[in-house]
């Protein structure tokens, strides 16, 4: 079965879970049908700053990205740099439109699909920012190789960062955290950790904003935890 295949993300070549929940509205519907085109990942090519938006700027990447509150948030907040967002949940992507809509960006761009085949297309050495938050934590130890935090996706962030660059990733699940903490422990050669003592992965780092889905772990008694990794040079 699937679920025993050795591997991880980058090889299982297959996405898991839901794909579209809750009829759109309307409103929303119009959005997937006339905007994202507008603003969506060419389908084939190298992805560059310059092929998405037209001239040399800082990128950022969002793997998953939700609702994209992070991801409207980041856009807004640094209306100079490019902004490519990758969630395969079409309720998602209508969330996302939204704020894209509302806010005016013209500095994002969308993938309604796989992160991994977008990575794949953005030369080395070509990111800023990684982020990864609150991925799907795939408790169940078998199914382990689903996970996004694995050592197949984080060589391939390595790649595409700059020296300097950041992967940031959050979680607020247990088994999640002590998996990204093993994984991490082995990519010391391509990453450092901004962490000094506890209370710099306890506490929301500026420039992250508090998402709807992590008020709801808060609500329900849930820690949160946040990670900050440097690109070492190469």
């Amino acid at each position: 079965m699937t679920a025993h295949k050795p591997g991880d993300p980058t090889t299982l070549n297959r996405l898991y879970g839901r794909s579209k929940g809750k009829r759109l509205r309307s409103e929303q519907s119009d959005l997937v049908e006339n905007l994202l085109p507008q603003i969506a990942v060419p389908d084939e090519g190298v992805l560059t700053s310059e092929s998405l938006f037209g001239d040399a700027r800082s990128m950022h990447f969002e793997i998953g990205f939700g609702g994209g509150e992070h991801l409207a948030y980041r856009a807004d907040l640094l209306p100079d740099h490019g902004f490519i967002g990758c969630e395969p949940f079409l309720n998602g992507v209508a969330m996302a439109l939204t704020h894209i809509r509302d806010g005016a960006l013209r500095n994002v761009r969308l993938h309604m699909g796989d992160a991994l085949e977008i990575l794949r297309r953005i030369p080395d050495g070509s990111l800023s920012f990684v982020y990864l938050l609150h991925p799907d934590p795939w408790p169940k130890a078998r199914h382990a190789k689903r996970r996004m935090m694995n050592d197949g996706p984080v060589n391939l962030i390595a790649a595409k960062l700059k020296p300097g660059g950041e992967f940031r990733f959050g979680t607020d699940h247990p088994v999640y955290l002590r998996h990204a903490l093993m994984v991490m422990q082995r990519h010391r050669d391509q990453f450092d950790w901004l962490c000094d003592k506890p209370a710099d992965f306890l506490k929301r780092p500026g420039g992250w904003p508090e998402t709807r889905y992590e008020a709801k772990a808060r609500r329900i008694g849930h820690e949160v935890w946040y990670f900050r990794y440097r690109r070492r040079d190469a």
